[in-house]
């Protein structure tokens, strides 16, 4: 092979590694230590404009001192809501569900509860694991379904997705509002059935979220720290005021 073409195989191998890096590692770093055009808290930038907050947590968070969370939850821009993860798949239940459920409710947090969906499982098997593990009740938010596993065959997966949240729709008498990525979303959920429900999307270090379809939830940070949590928490936001977030509570 001739010099050349050794020196063009670096230089694009060098250019991919250079794009990598960058989505993945130094624009973390760049927008970490970018002037926030948000408001600084949380130890983290989060978007201005928007007046409702909260956080969705599982055992990766560990043992949480709810006492202290609630005591120092900032005045200025407190935490309202709190998703938990529930289960995942048709046969885990996560080991901090009952505990996290319980304290939310107890400490006058809005509470909602989510599945982590597998492609491992029927949709209907996780459906009645869900159902299983999670009574809801009035006033706590709707199921949410956290979808970001990359399939095999995407014909039979988004046909298992429809059938998890139809069973959960007819179960609790409300539509559940699917999560993904960005990126995932548009790749994996481009059929216009998941658009007859609220999208929670998660995308980090940007100062706004650009969707075509309607946005409910932006999971805009995953470098939140608070008091009582001992690891970083994923920051939410959520898109309306305070009548729009009611109208979105179990009646």
């Amino acid at each position: 092979m001739p010099h050349w073409q050794y020196v063009i195989i670096a230089i694009a191998i060098t250019a991919i590694f250079l794009f990598i890096a960058y989505h993945l590692v130094f624009k973390q770093v760049i927008y970490r230590f970018t002037t926030c055009d948000g408001i600084k808290i949380y130890n983290t930038c989060i978007p201005d404009g928007y007046s409702i907050y909260g956080l969705d947590i599982s055992h990766h968070q560990g043992k949480i001192n709810w006492e202290k969370f609630k005591d120092e939850n900032p005045k200025e821009l407190p935490i309202k809501f709190i998703y938990m993860k529930a289960c995942e798949g048709s046969d885990h239940k996560d080991t901090r569900f009952d505990v996290n459920w319980e304290q939310a409710k107890k400490n006058n947090f809005t509470r909602g509860a989510y599945h982590y969906f597998s492609t491992y499982s029927t949709g209907l098997a996780q459906a009645e694991m869900f159902i299983n593990t999670v009574k809801l009740e009035s006033g706590d938010l709707p199921p949410m379904i956290d979808v970001e596993e990359k399939p095999e065959n995407k014909t039979l997966f988004m046909q298992e997705l429809k059938i998890f949240i139809a069973k959960i729709e007819e179960h609790y008498g409300v539509k559940p509002i699917i999560y993904s990525g960005k990126k995932y979303k548009a790749r994996y959920l481009d059929d216009r059935y998941f658009e007859r429900y609220p999208t929670w999307i998660a995308h980090y270090y940007v100062d706004s979220l650009e969707v075509k379809q309607n946005w409910t939830l932006w999971q805009c940070s995953d470098r939140g720290r608070l008091p009582g949590i001992s690891r970083n928490v994923d920051i939410n936001i959520f898109n309306g005021d305070e009548s729009k977030f009611k109208e979105l509570l179990i009646k």
